[in-house]
């Protein structure tokens, strides 16, 4: 079997990387930034079609492979295969439980739940219909159309449905994948580990490289593009707080500095830098949570939160079959269900990567139980109680229901301001709400800081064929590297073509993801730890075997 760190560079500059995938993966992002910056309109009517075309024409591809990736998930977490260990039999996980579902959560969904977790079930609760297509389908096909309880209800349950099982259910099969395959296996900690199966050696040519670069195109654009709406709602926090212009030169500054932070928590490793920093998030995250539970209506929340739990239980499996046919209807599942499953795939191989990176020793059912269900208990909890105390507040509202002024902001697609809109009218506490902006404001930063450095560290491990500790200097290069890209584009006016880019690459990754459950089922039957161990200590394949190995 082919050694992958043979492939990188002994010496200059590459040492450590393989040098053409590192010249490759640098040549393609400059050449899509410089294309996209020169002409803007036209980059985002090319990526626009593409886009377009996906939604009108595969949402049922999508719809499908999503729901496959789910139902493979819940197979393998109760099948016989939930005992093999992710890496030798006697290996002991690296990070306590803390530790590891805080680096999960900061990975997978932090900043997007501050960006989205008021914006969304907002949308889905109003129903004026701003953008010509209904506001949700799935409660005007119920006969719900009145903005009252049952409508908040259904809002809910939408938006968990874009935020739940089926999204998580993409990174837990790509970072099972890489787990299996790169510590069980011995095989090279990246994507294209994951198609041996399926490829044999030929990993290591040129399809493998360009699975890997595929990778490191949807995980440098999707950071810079998450960077790009991070530091907008940023801007609009230190606007409420201080006045501040929020416009471009206030943003560019913010990805300077946060940059500059990430690049630094990358060098520092796992153990180091993004371990304590996702931890410290968690804890802030907890006292802007209980602001949110505690300064609403504490009761209401909770009974609204095991009402809409409930709902979405009942009605997750035939959410995920549903594909909508009429022009309105057919429009909003592209622009968001579609959108989603696209944006959780476009992101599945950075996220399934880090995933990968910190799990190592666990066995396959408590990696499949930790990730599935503790990062969308918090998220659904989350949307909930922030969500929730939005909606509340146009319930009640003095002027009548939708009245409260939350709504209108996100009618106006001014979904940054909506998360300061609602902190704002929570309180008649002036300091505390300006305290509690403040605090969502720097969470917005932390939370992308663990995004970005996260990033960075699946680029370099990928260039450097699957490498442990990739050359520092490369994560300098490409800690910094993904906040030019986002500075770029932000003054070319080029984030929402590159967003929409990162939606259109996401097709054929998931091709490639659904090669690679079938690899994984497929070497799972194979592998001899699945079965009564044999008297040998190593099976044919290499795979390490009994628990009185242990030293």
């Amino acid at each position: 079997m082919t050694n992958p760190q043979d492939l990188c560079a002994k010496t200059g500059f590459f040492t450590g990387l393989h040098s053409g995938m590192g010249i490759a993966a640098k040549a393609m992002v400059v050449v899509f930034v410089v294309f996209t910056a020169l002409n803007v309109e036209f980059a985002n009517g090319i990526y626009s079609a593409i886009r377009s075309w996906i939604e009108a024409s595969l949402n049922w591809y999508y719809i499908s492979a999503v729901t496959i990736m789910l139902f493979v998930c819940f197979y393998l977490m109760l099948s016989r295969f939930g005992k093999i260990r992710l890496g030798d039999d006697d290996s002991r996980p690296e990070f306590s439980n803390f530790s590891w579902f805080a680096m999960l959560f900061s990975a997978g969904v932090g900043i997007g739940l501050l960006f989205f977790g008021i914006a969304e079930p907002m949308f889905y609760f109003d129903n004026t219909q701003p953008w010509g297509y209904p506001n949700n389908p799935f409660a005007d096909h119920a006969g719900i159309t009145e903005m009252g309880v049952d409508r908040a209800v259904l809002a809910m349950r939408v938006t968990y449905f874009h935020w739940g099982f089926h999204g998580w259910a993409v990174y837990v099969m790509i970072g099972l994948c890489l787990a299996y395959f790169g510590f069980r296996k011995k095989l090279p900690l990246t994507l294209r580990s994951a198609l041996y199966p399926v490829l044999g050696d030929k990993i290591y040519g040129p399809i493998g490289h360009a699975v890997d670069l595929l990778a490191v195109f949807g995980t440098v654009f999707g950071v810079a593009t998450s960077l790009g709406l991070g530091v907008s709602q940023m801007a609009t926090g230190l606007n409420f707080l201080m006045g501040i212009d929020p416009g471009v030169t206030t943003q560019i500054i913010l990805i300077v500095i946060i940059s500059i932070v990430a690049t630094g928590s990358a060098v520092s490793g796992v153990g180091n830098g993004i371990r304590i920093i996702s931890e410290w998030n968690i804890w802030l995250s907890v006292v802007l949570l209980a602001y949110f539970l505690f300064g609403g209506p504490a009761g209401w929340l909770m009974g609204f939160f095991v009402t809409t739990i409930g709902d979405y239980l009942w009605n997750v499996v035939p959410m995920g079959f549903r594909t909508f046919n009429a022009e309105g209807d057919s429009a909003w599942q592209g622009g968001w269900t579609i959108f989603y499953w696209g944006w959780w795939i476009s992101w599945a191989p950075f996220v399934g990567m880090f995933i990968a990176r910190i799990s190592r020793g666990r066995t396959i059912r408590e990696f499949m139980v930790g990730v599935m269900f503790v990062p969308t208990t918090i998220a659904f909890f989350w949307l909930c109680i922030f969500g929730g105390n939005a909606i509340h507040l146009e319930l009640t509202a003095d002027g009548g229901v939708g009245t409260a002024g939350i709504a209108q902001l996100v009618r106006d697609w001014n979904l940054p301001a909506a998360l300061y809109g609602t902190i704002e009218r929570m309180t008649d506490v002036n300091w505390l709400n300006m305290a509690m902006a403040a605090l969502a404001t720097f969470l917005l930063a932390t939370w992308f800081i663990t995004s970005s450095d996260s990033g960075t560290l699946v680029i370099t491990t990928m260039l450097s064929m699957g490498s442990d500790n990739p050359p520092q200097k490369f994560r300098i290069v490409w800690g910094l590297g993904e906040g030019f890209v986002a500075a770029v584009l932000l003054m070319a006016g080029g984030l929402k073509a590159l967003q929409t880019a990162s939606i259109a690459a996401a097709l054929p990754v998931s091709v490639i993801m659904l090669f690679m459950t079938y690899g994984l089922v497929k070497s799972l039957h194979e592998d001899p730890s699945a079965v009564s161990l044999p008297d040998e200590k190593f099976a044919p394949d290499g795979t390490r075997l009994g628990a009185d190995l242990r030293t």
